[in-house]
């Protein structure tokens, strides 16, 4: 039933969790896994990030979360192991072209944002829930 999946991790401790589910979905069905993050610039900014330009500050955003993203698809066997994408942006509209890009045919996310502003808009969970074109396992 579905062959590419992509997970949108956001960083968060309930993270791992939101992978193991993937993974098990993955298996049952022997799909591929694409692991992505979308990167926001941080409430709080470290002292050092205010003497970076803004092209420094999300080149660093973005390698630190491909960072992770590489440490946790290292940890997956071999046959479920796709794409990493990690992207600036809105998380709804990073994930939805992400899925877009790698062709996937389900998108596994957490149901709770991880920062304050998620609990303020709404959470990603659910304006992905609302505007994917794919089927959305959300994972509590």
């Amino acid at each position: 039933m579905y062959s590419s999946i992509l997970v949108a991790l956001d960083g968060s401790p309930r993270a791992p969790k939101v992978l193991e589910h993937a993974l098990a979905v993955a298996d049952r069905f022997g799909a591929t896994l694409h692991l992505c993050r979308a990167v926001n610039i941080p409430l709080g900014l470290p002292p050092d990030a205010w003497t970076l330009t803004g092209e420094q500050l999300t080149a660093a955003l973005i390698d630190a979360a491909t960072r992770e993203l590489l440490d946790l698809i290292a940890h997956l066997p071999a046959e479920r192991r796709g794409l990493v994408i990690c992207k600036l942006g809105k998380p709804a509209r990073v994930i939805d072209d992400a899925a877009e890009a790698c062709e996937a045919e389900l998108v596994v996310i957490g149901s709770h944002g991880y920062d304050a502003l998620d609990r303020v808009l709404g959470t990603t969970a659910a304006r992905v829930v609302n505007h994917s074109k794919r089927p959305v396992l959300v994972v509590r």
